[in-house]
């Protein structure tokens, strides 16, 4: 017997039930969003606490505590652990569409990330590798499902309100991402790095409590799912999971028995998961006889953006990792004869996201359908550019052992966070128009899937460069891929935006 039929994304939007679409004022924003808004600080704590104490827990010394790896195998763990929670995007975005609803999809998805910082928090030998798997798992889950609901609450041809308002919430979430590095940094590298880790915890715990206690200002959107999955498909899903796990487990179990286990061989795995992930999505959902024609022609020109978010995210995504260790070992950290913590630069992008956020939102307002997302995604690049070819001058200054001034790193920040503001928001927002009705899960999963390649890139890469601390030719050589990739955008800009339609 075939599942009842569900009304469509734009049906159900129209019809939901205290969630206005069009929210009064630049800022003000209905309950929904509060709810949203909450759980998504909570959850940002827990990820942006943990990220920024990944790297520096890893390279430190085990008798201080850490992992005392070098630092190209702790950025290849930043990398692998990066790729990996944007490749669960995937399979979070079909569970949500076809499976449990956006909104079951995102309370699991919590559950899945408290306890995987738990694990982490626990100072038992090798509790961070399965912490780090649930918490990837739980964050695929959570993220293209909450893009989704927050989408679900504004009327498909209302570009301009979504826009602003997913730059609004991007905005709002920066205030944990803020605050984190700050509280987890000081518990992990001035108290105890589980304790820092313990924190991330207690953060996801408190966004579980917000979102179960907000759901009810939801009205019926996202509780079921899109186009819910025939018993026969989820079936065949589910040996086809099993099947793989069991490979995969018994691949690197053999390896692991064997005492040839290296870092680099996940990393390999991830790599070509990074690769070939996206031409099976992509490929998949062009075949789908649920498209129509204009649709198609959408998701085709979609892949140009797809792969401008893949060079991004391998930039930006370097800021855990490159950027921590030349703050590390680099930058002049003294502060009236107190060393400040290199953990609490992370603070610094969110810092600058929230200054920057509403100035954008206004922009994007004021410019309407003149500053297509093209355009948007060039700027973001332009300055992503320049953060590198900034942070290239002060490595070369720092290129005969001499600490400069965190004045460097601060504007390097800065203009990363511009470049965050111009893609992630826009980005989502981007996706979740060009989607079909049914498929906005997962079409936010593919723009997530452009970090899990950026990040797989990102995190070869200060491991191929060989250095203990990135030098100037390292930031000078990425920062031109910036340059070229932004300038390619801007001279695409009317092809891509007649074909995409947004």
């Amino acid at each position: 017997m075939s599942a009842p039929p569900h009304p469509s994304a734009a049906d159900r939007r129209s019809r939901s039930a205290g969630a206005p679409a069009r929210p009064r004022g630049p800022l003000a924003r209905p309950r929904w969003f509060g709810t949203l808004f909450g759980t998504d600080v909570w959850e940002r704590f827990s990820f942006y606490g943990m990220t920024a104490i990944l790297v520096l827990y890893a390279t430190e010394d085990t008798r201080d505590g850490g992992l005392g790896m070098s630092s190209g195998d702790a950025a290849l763990l930043y990398g692998l652990y990066m790729a990996a929670v944007f490749l669960a995007s995937v399979p979070g975005g079909w569970i949500g569409d076809r499976i449990l609803g956006a909104r079951r999809a995102v309370l699991h998805g919590g559950v899945l990330i408290a306890l995987g910082h738990t694990a982490i928090a626990v100072p038992v030998t090798g509790s961070l590798y399965p912490g780090l798997l649930l918490v990837a798992c739980g964050t695929g889950l959570l993220k293209p499902n909450m893009a989704s609901l927050l989408s679900a609450f504004y009327d498909r041809d209302d570009r301009t309100g979504r826009d602003a308002g997913f730059a609004v919430f991007y905005m709002s979430v920066q205030v944990s991402a803020l605050i984190a590095p700050i509280v987890v940094g000081a518990l992990g590298e001035g108290v105890d790095w589980h304790l820092g880790f313990g924190a991330a915890a207690l953060g996801m715990a408190a966004g579980l409590a917000q979102y179960v206690r907000g759901s009810r200002h939801f009205g019926d959107t996202g509780a079921a799912p899109e186009l819910p999955a025939p018993p026969a498909e989820r079936a065949r899903v589910l040996r086809t999971t099993l099947a793989a796990t069991a490979v995969t487990a018994l691949g690197y179990g053999t390896d692991a028995a064997l005492g040839t286990f290296r870092l680099a061989h996940l990393m390999a795995l991830v790599g070509l998961l990074c690769v070939v992930s996206p031409v099976i999505c992509f490929w998949r959902l062009l075949r789908n006889p649920l498209l129509t024609a204009a649709e198609r022609v959408r998701v085709r020109t979609y892949v140009w953006l797809f792969a401008a978010s893949a060079v991004f995210w391998a930039l930006f995504l370097q800021s855990g990792s490159a950027f921590a260790l030349f703050a590390k070992h680099a930058t002049d950290r003294r502060v009236l004869g107190r060393t400040v913590p290199a953990s609490w630069f992370q603070a610094a992008i969110p810092l600058f996201v929230l200054l920057l956020a509403p100035l954008f939102a206004r922009l994007w307002t004021r410019a309407g359908d003149r500053m297509p997302t093209a355009v948007k995604y060039a700027l973001g690049m332009g300055a992503t550019a320049a953060a590198y070819l900034v942070t290239a001058v002060a490595a070369e200054l720092a290129s005969d052992g001499a600490r400069v001034s965190p004045l460097w790193l601060l504007p390097a920040f800065l203009l990363l966070a511009a470049g965050e503001v111009s893609f992630g928001p826009v980005g989502m927002s981007a996706a979740t128009a060009i989607a079909p009705d049914t498929f906005v899960s997962r079409m936010v999963a593919l723009f997530w899937l452009s970090g899990a390649l950026g990040g797989g890139i990102g995190g070869n890469a200060l491991k191929a460069s060989g250095d203990h601390v990135p030098g100037p030719g390292y930031f000078l050589a990425l920062g031109a891929a910036a340059l070229a990739t932004g300038t390619a955008l801007f001279l695409a800009r009317r092809p891509l935006t007649r074909r995409l339609g947004v």
